[in-house]
């Protein structure tokens, strides 16, 4: 029922006006609303078709319905028939009253008039390329969901992804500027957890084993190197019989007597690369014995970064030199300076090649327990290491002994005094150059450099799995647990002397034989432990990067990084761990990546490895370490 002030207009009463009532109420006379509609009917039949412009009926609601968001409605004034819709109730007392919708119709022949008339053109909708990706791994999922293949990659994959559709085959190439799509793209996402890629080995044979071009003229065989026939039986004990890259390259180099810088890939053979030209140098000029009982002289000095390093390179050289009758000797530190002496000790004319760590070398020194006056020649074996902050004060103090003069050496003749220096690494650092320049001509140095070197290994199969770090250890006690007993001896690398003890404790809870090697050892702890897994004795070592470098580990046929290493250089001196010169089996390494700063560096790693070109950042041979003809 309407309100005493909302009724509808009808005869007698003014346009738009209520009709009151002297009590109140909306009046009914002439029959009210119901006339009004009648009325309001028959004046829009007839006058359809005439000038006359009607206007429609206004419906006034009650003040209650504008509060409570009601509005206004009002019938169209085109010449057209309105269209009268669905009765709407008003009121809130009294008997109900049902009024009509006055709603616009469409026009007659509307529909006719747009068939005829041409369609306007349809507007242009541009999708943005991150939007259209999204699209189409939809569809790739759904695809899969469904059963249907991705499309397949033919031929042998160079990058094989957990994903297909980014895998890359080795036929297909990525020029220089251009940006590959990367699976390690989204890895810092957490819904990146559980993805994975894996580098395929592209060759059988470790790059220093490739045969030389037929027209660089160099020998096949170490005696057509001019070396002597006590070096050649030497070769014969250690069952070696063809020269790799870098020993074609640097053994007539370093027989002139000039200094170099001789950069190689990790496990391709740099210690018999500086140590047959330079003991052939001291074979080739015997000098008149030293004083018995002055301190010892060595006519040659390799200086290495650690213990495990120096017995090893030390028993090369002492098997050698062995047939020749030069005595060879090792100094390391961790024991009282009367060890030191009883290092030295050799029968006359003393010890002629001496192998030794920083420490231990200048603790000598300071004793006056060992002089370099006699020295021929010195070598710095893993450079990235001694320029370490740890040893660089120790190094320069070892270089200042050295009688190395004014400038390199070179083939003046047999009465040249000055020192030959040889620095040796798979990596150099930046500030290697600078270091040298206080004590020699940088100038004259040569750089021997072998076409691989910062490169990754490419005989060697590497797995990179993004996941959480409280999954890391059951995945590594899965792969432990998995891997058949013939499957060669493990390697497992930490970041942290702390957690090789966890990890070691943890591994014995589980009933795995293992070893621990990390620099806060002792000495007394640490010797032979190294030895022993080189024998076999042991299956797994779990170690810090004080096992990453020049390690002979042949017998390592898997590299577990459970702790993603720092810095580049260090990645690839733990995957040249495997895959080795005299390796039986090329290897594997499996990284786990878990801390968002270690993605950057497998994208790094993963660019590198799509356009085959070295890893960015260690060019430092070339830019800041001297070179010379």
């Amino acid at each position: 029922m309407l309100p005493p002030h909302g009724l509808l207009p009808e005869r007698g009463t003014p346009q738009g006006r209520p009709c009151q009532s002297p009590q109140g109420r909306g009046c009914s006379r002439g029959g009210g609303a119901g006339k009004a509609l009648s009325r309001q009917r028959k004046k829009t039949k007839e006058g359809s078709g005439s000038a006359r412009h009607t206007h429609p009926p206004r419906v006034a609601l009650p003040r209650g319905g504008e509060k409570r968001g009601q509005r206004l409605f009002q019938a169209s004034s085109d010449s057209a028939a309105p269209h009268v819709g669905d009765a709407m109730a008003l009121g809130r007392a009294g008997p109900a009253l049902t009024l009509p919708l006055l709603l616009p119709r469409r026009p007659a022949g509307s529909g006719t008039a747009a068939a005829g008339s041409p369609q306007p053109p349809g507007a242009v909708v541009r999708i943005p390329w991150a939007l259209r990706q999204r699209l189409q791994r939809g569809a790739q999922r759904r695809r899969r969901g469904q059963g249907e293949a991705a499309p397949p990659r033919s031929g042998k994959l160079l990058l094989r992804s957990r994903r297909p559709e980014l895998s890359q085959p080795r036929w297909q190439t990525v020029g220089r500027w251009e940006q590959p799509p990367l699976v390690s793209a989204g890895w810092k996402h957490r819904k990146a957890y559980g993805d994975y890629f894996q580098l395929e080995p592209s060759q059988e044979a470790a790059p220093a084993l490739q045969a030389p071009p037929a027209e660089a003229g160099r020998g096949p065989t170490f005696a057509e190197l001019g070396l002597q026939p006590a070096l050649l039986a030497g070769l014969e004990r250690l069952s070696i019989g063809r020269p790799t890259a870098v020993q074609r390259l640097a053994i007539p180099a370093l027989r002139r007597g000039r200094s170099a810088l001789c950069a190689a890939e990790t496990g391709s053979g740099k210690t018999l690369a500086y140590l047959l030209p330079l003991l052939e140098r001291l074979l080739g000029r015997p000098e008149a014995p030293a004083e018995a009982a002055g301190p010892a002289a060595p006519r040659g000095l390799v200086v290495l970064p650690s213990r495990e390093l120096a017995a090893q390179v030390g028993a090369v050289a002492a098997a050698l030199c062995a047939p020749a009758g030069l005595a060879v000797r090792g100094l390391t530190g961790g024991g009282a300076a009367g060890g030191l002496r009883r290092q030295l000790r050799a029968p006359p004319p003393g010890p002629a090649v001496l192998l030794g760590t920083p420490g231990a070398l200048q603790e000598a020194l300071r004793r006056r327990f060992l002089a370099l006056e006699r020295l021929r020649w010195l070598v710095l074996d893993e450079a990235d290491s001694l320029m370490d902050e740890s040893f660089t004060e120790l190094l320069e103090e070892i270089l200042a002994h050295a009688p190395l003069a004014a400038g390199a050496p070179g083939p003046a003749g047999p009465d040249e005094e000055r020192t030959q220096v040889v620095v040796v690494g798979a990596t150099f650092p930046a500030g290697l150059s600078e270091t040298l320049a206080k004590f020699t001509d940088v100038d004259r140095f040569v750089t021997l450099s072998t076409q691989s070197l910062h490169r990754l290994p490419p005989h060697v199969q590497q797995k990179f799995v993004r996941i959480k770090g409280r999954d890391k250890l059951p995945e590594l006690l899965q792969l432990l647990k998995e891997r058949p007993a013939s499957g060669g001896a493990v390697l497992i690398f930490c970041n942290s002397a702390s957690t090789v003890n966890w990890l070691g404790y943890i591994l014995d809870d589980h009933k795995i034989k293992h070893l621990r090697l990390q620099g806060q050892m002792s000495a007394a702890a640490r010797a032979g432990i190294f030895a022993s897994f080189q024998k076999g004795e042991v299956p797994v070592l779990v170690c810090t990067d004080l096992a990453s470098r020049g390690l002979d580990t042949s017998s390592v046929q898997l590299v577990i990084n459970y702790d993603f290493p720092d810095t580049l250089q260090d990645y690839l001196h733990r995957a040249g761990r495997v895959g080795r010169v005299g390796s039986k089996a090329p290897g594997a390494v499996v990284s786990f990546i878990t801390h968002r700063w270690d993605v950057d560096l497998v994208r790094k790693i993963e660019t590198a490895a799509r356009k085959r070109t070295g890893l960015p950042g260690m060019d430092s041979l070339n830019k800041s370490s001297p070179t010379g003809g």
